[in-house]
């Protein structure tokens, strides 16, 4: 990797997959549409963060919200083209590390 120059666009992706949680919910979106109250339960995560995680992913149109108009209300969050995209990014990261790191080190 000699000679490369930091890049302004990869810093802008790593800033958006390293914040907290977000990775996980992509990784959580990858199996498929959800709820926003299925998402809270897989992940270890309070609700109001994810909210927050969900909007920001939104506005970097990585997610996709959805509004089905039926009584309740339903809301479901998808991956976009460009959130779906990430797949092979997020199979790598998980691939790394069930090769790299060891039980102990996430105890």
């Amino acid at each position: 990797m000699d000679g490369l120059a930091l890049c302004p666009r990869f810093e802008k992706a790593v800033t958006i997959l390293t914040k907290r949680w977000t990775s996980l919910i992509i990784f959580q979106l990858l199996s498929g549409s959800q709820r926003f109250s299925q998402m809270q339960e897989a992940l270890p995560v309070s609700g109001r963060l994810l909210s927050e995680r969900l909007k920001e992913l939104e506005h970097e149109g990585i997610v996709i919200r959805t509004v089905i108009p039926e009584t309740p209300v339903r809301i479901q969050y998808s991956l976009s083209d460009k959130g779906l995209a990430l797949a092979p990014v997020i199979q790598e990261i998980q691939t790394w590390s069930s090769e790299w790191i060891t039980k102990e080190e996430v105890e």
